[in-house]
């Protein structure tokens, strides 16, 4: 069982890589980081998929949109200016 966990432990860093924080240390920077690197990371998805031909540009446009409006909404909210 140990191995399995292990295996899927690399599986998510693999696909889900994290980089450490080392601006300025604040709750609210460290969440907005996190938020930063998961908005890059689906980003970089859709573009893969759009490149591949699995969606159209429009529906990759369409999803990116939607992530920068959801970072926007993060960032608003944890009242970074």
């Amino acid at each position: 069982m140990r191995q399995e966990s292990d295996l899927l432990s690399e599986i998510c860093d693999f696909l889900y890589p994290r980089s450490s924080y080392y601006g300025q240390f604040k709750p609210e920077y460290l969440v907005f980081n996190a938020n930063l690197q998961e908005f890059a990371q689906r980003v970089n998805y859709i573009c893969n998929l759009q490149t591949g031909g699995k969606i159209s540009p429009q529906e990759a446009y369409k999803q990116i949109h939607s992530l920068w409006k959801q970072l926007k909404q993060a960032k608003k909210q944890l009242e970074i200016e």
